[in-house]
């Protein structure tokens, strides 16, 4: 028969699953909504507006588990640290989903017209944004802080993109002004790109303390954001 420390450890174990498996679906939701705008397909855009409410309801169903270990359980050192990484994940996670859900609303704004130009660089940054997300679940999976530090170098490759999506986007409408409106949208969706990539640092920066106890900035330039 499980002794109490087994059985908290396989609830910990079960926990981690679900944070797991909360991260998987909102990289999914962030995969769709960027084929939805490369695709401009708006059938895409509105499957992911519908999976929003499958994340909250993770979100709100992992954060039930923690209270209820927390309480129950009263844990102390590392096991209050799993705990209350995977409360601040879950919040990450839940932010993650929603600005692939922005994006995906936006996509759904651009379906009708021709883009003025071809969908490169932002494609690019997107694929960039998604490796670091899942760079920072993979930390998160296998306690991993090499690959905390790999989240975080990758956070600068979304940083310089952003930098010259937006010089872009900006001369193309000095140049023309008629392309200022699709612009903009292109605008808010690097925008959201680069709030995803922070919200994957804010993990990966959970899991640095969940391992080591030690709550450091380990991105100087990194502001943490809603």
């Amino acid at each position: 028969m499980p002794t109490l420390r087994q059985h908290f450890e396989a609830e910990l174990d079960s926990l981690q699953e679900d944070v797991q498996r909360m991260g998987t679906y909102v990289v999914e939701m962030l995969d769709l909504a960027l084929q939805a705008l490369t695709q401009q397909n708006e059938e895409l855009a509105a499957r992911v507006v519908a999976m929003d409410d499958v994340a909250d309801q993770m979100d709100h169903d992992i954060e039930h588990k923690c209270l209820r270990l927390l309480a129950q359980q009263q844990p102390v050192s590392r096991d209050l640290r799993v705990i209350s990484t995977a409360m601040k994940a879950i919040t990450d996670l839940e932010r993650i989903g929603d600005f692939s859900v922005d994006i995906a609303k936006t996509a759904r704004r651009l379906v009708a017209e021709p883009y003025f130009k071809p969908l490169v660089h932002i494609p690019q940054m997107a694929e960039c944004v998604k490796r670091l997300v899942l760079e920072a679940l993979a930390a998160y999976i296998h306690h991993d802080l090499e690959r905390v530090q790999r989240t975080i170098e990758m956070d600068d490759a979304v940083d310089r993109y952003y930098d010259q999506i937006f010089t872009e986007l900006l001369e193309h409408v000095e140049r023309d002004p008629t392309v200022y409106r699709q612009a903009t949208w292109f605008t808010f969706i690097i925008h959201f790109l680069e709030r995803i990539a922070d919200h994957a640092v804010n993990v990966a920066e959970r899991v640095h303390y969940m391992e080591t106890g030690q709550v450091v900035n380990l991105a100087p330039s990194h502001t943490a954001g809603s």
